[in-house]
């Protein structure tokens, strides 16, 4: 026991020092688990910080633990028997110091053993299943043991990326953005965790070749058969809700939704109403294009007062809902209802089939992720000797490196279940052993480690290696090409810099940093550089006698300068940014004084 003054802090703050801490947070676990201090404080010893830290703060990430005295578990037989026959419940073993929470830094103070047979003296816990350690995603994850640990981050969050089914009452639902699997399914190889989720699948199964085609899935790409894609593999639906409120102003004016005039400032031409009904609003099941309008709308001017203001069409301009640029699809569903405050509210939800096509992202469930480079006919795509052909082909590079082995055991262990017509469980550390796999695989007339003789689709001929083939659960993920596509030659500038707008949305320009300048000089391509930063391309007028910006008058077609009333004036072609920049310098006070020169 050591006699140095260790700090206390609670919650963050210090409370006081205390030379005995290894007795002091013994006393106070003791007391946790008799039910004295509440269950929901954790404290810890910290050695290299000599502080110990008492939290009962909200937010901490907090897990239940077996309790081990002397060597040996307090979850006794005879309580896993009570809790069975329903005699006690998880709130007893929690009461009765049988089962504890701990948070990050008390873990730390911790030594838990993985099972009951390792239990010591030495240990202070012990885990109810070795699987808890993982968080819900990364239990969905099949044979993730014999992964590498970025492997199974990679998976999990990619688990949250998919596309499957999120909710059964979608089409009641009116979210701002989803997607939707059209034909999700269960996995062939399960685990402890995607069991009870059977009715939101997130992917598909798929047949395997563990290959390379023409370099084509260099660099983690897949090739996908595109006659499978035709059959519906991958196909998802992409919903987005657009919303509009009918608003009344404080002048007593409100807004209408109709077909627009073509008198209303901002009119945008006969066709672009074309799909409106009689009341403004589009019809369910109609087909919109980018920038298609939804619903027509038309408000009175803004900045009027009540007298200056007028019924008439001249003091109307139009602000109908338009559908977001680069967008397409069918208007799925049309909602009119009302707000809290008693406005008008029209929601529509619009569809847009989704078929894979190449640059979409597709991962299995052991991080290992790549986009479609080729979409091959199924004429063309290798095949086995009984006919099989392979969904999808991917890299045999991406095995040795990330060292997904779990990816491997999945696959077998999936062919076992198709050809077996079994299910196979592959939960984290008590999983069907890869012995037993291999077993099945021989009784049902394969290989045991899965390898195949292929033939190729486009010239017969027999490959000259075996072939590792199996059964994967893939998944489509959220990051598809057609969201992301951009690109631009003109288009709108911003008020106060005259530079293009950023953001797709705003359909903005790519911008040329440093790196992207650095590639076309390198290249040569200073033409390219050139054109690029002409994007806010000006002439101002300057004064040749005080070096001040002066004022060009349109009505009269005179330049002059309004510092001093001189007239001897050139004009300067320049970036519209550097002008910014000289008035800002102007409203710090300072002269920026513009030494012009013939040349």
């Amino acid at each position: 026991m050591t006699k140095e003054k260790v700090d206390v802090y609670f919650n963050g703050r210090y409370l006081s020092h205390i030379t005995n801490p290894e007795a002091f947070v013994d006393d106070i676990k003791t007391k946790r688990r008799a039910g004295i201090l509440p269950h929901q404080l954790n404290v810890s010893y910290l050695t290299a910080f000599n502080e110990v830290r008492i939290s009962t703060e909200h937010g901490r990430v907090r897990r239940p633990l077996v309790i081990v005295e002397n060597g040996k578990s307090k979850f006794t037989p005879s309580l896993a028997e009570k809790l069975k026959e329903g005699k006690i419940d998880w709130q007893y073993l929690v009461q009765h110091g049988v089962i504890e929470y701990l948070d990050a830094t008390e873990e730390e103070n911790s030594y838990i053993a993985l099972e009951v047979k390792d239990v010591t003296k030495d240990h202070t816990h012990l885990e109810i299943n070795p699987l808890t350690m993982m968080g819900f995603s990364a239990n969905l994850i099949p044979y993730p043991e014999y992964n590498r640990g970025d492997r199974i981050n990679y998976g999990a969050k990619m688990v949250g990326q998919a596309i499957g089914m999120p909710s059964i009452n979608y089409l009641l639902r009116s979210d701002t953005k989803f997607n939707i699997m059209t034909y999700p399914q269960a996995p062939l190889v399960e685990t402890v965790t995607s069991g009870p989720l059977i009715a939101y699948p997130e992917g598909q199964n798929v047949v395997v070749a563990i290959m390379c085609y023409d370099g084509y899935n260099m660099n983690d790409a897949i090739v996908i058969n595109k006659s499978s894609v035709q059959r519906g593999l991958f196909r998802s639906f992409y919903f987005r809700t657009y919303e509009t409120i009918k608003k009344r102003y404080w002048s007593g004016q409100e807004d209408d939704i109709t077909i627009p005039d073509p008198a209303v400032r901002g009119h945008r031409g006969e066709d672009a109403y074309r799909d409106l009904g009689e009341n403004g609003i589009i019809n369910p099941e109609t087909r919109v294009q980018s920038d298609s309008v939804l619903v027509g709308k038309v408000s009175p001017l803004r900045f009027l007062s009540a007298e200056e203001f007028a019924a008439g069409i001249e003091n109307k301009r139009e602000t109908s809902m338009t559908l977001r640029h680069g967008e397409k699809g069918i208007v799925d569903k049309v909602m009119i209802t009302e707000t809290q405050d008693a406005n008008h509210l029209i929601k529509i939800r619009i569809r847009d089939e989704r078929i894979p096509e190449l640059g979409d992202k597709f991962a299995s469930r052991h991080g290992q992720k790549g986009v479609v480079s080729l979409l091959v006919p199924q004429e063309d795509m290798p095949f086995t000797g009984n006919g099989s052909v392979p969904d999808l082909i991917f890299n045999p590079h991406a095995i040795p490196s990330r060292m997904t082995v779990g990816h491997l055991l999945e696959l077998i262990a999936g062919k076992a279940g198709a050809l077996g017509g079994k299910i196979y469980d592959g939960s984290a550390f008590n999983h069907v052993k890869e012995d037993e796999i291999r077993k099945a695989m021989v009784d049902l007339g394969f290989r045991d480690d899965g390898k195949e003789t292929l033939y190729d689709g486009r010239t017969g001929r027999k490959y000259d290696v075996l072939i590792f083939t199996g059964i994967t659960f893939y998944l489509k993920l959220d990051h598809m090409v057609q969201d992301k596509i951009h690109a631009r030659s003109r288009g709108p500038v911003t008020l106060l810099t005259k530079q293009p707008t950023e953001g797709r949305a705003k359909r903005g320009g790519l911008r040329i940093g440093e790196m992207e300048q650095q590639c076309l000089v390198g290249h040569g391509a200073a033409l390219t550089l050139k054109e690029r930063f002409d994007s806010d391309k000006t002439v101002i007028p300057v004064c040749t006698k005080c070096g001040m910006i002066a004022i060009h008058d349109v009505i009269k077609n005179k330049s002059y300068c309004a510092l001093c009333k001189d007239t001897e004036i050139v004009w300067v072609e320049t970036a519209y940014a550097f002008k910014l920049t000289l008035d800002e310098m102007k409203a710090m006070g300072i002269y920026p004084k513009i030494v012009t020169e013939d040349m």
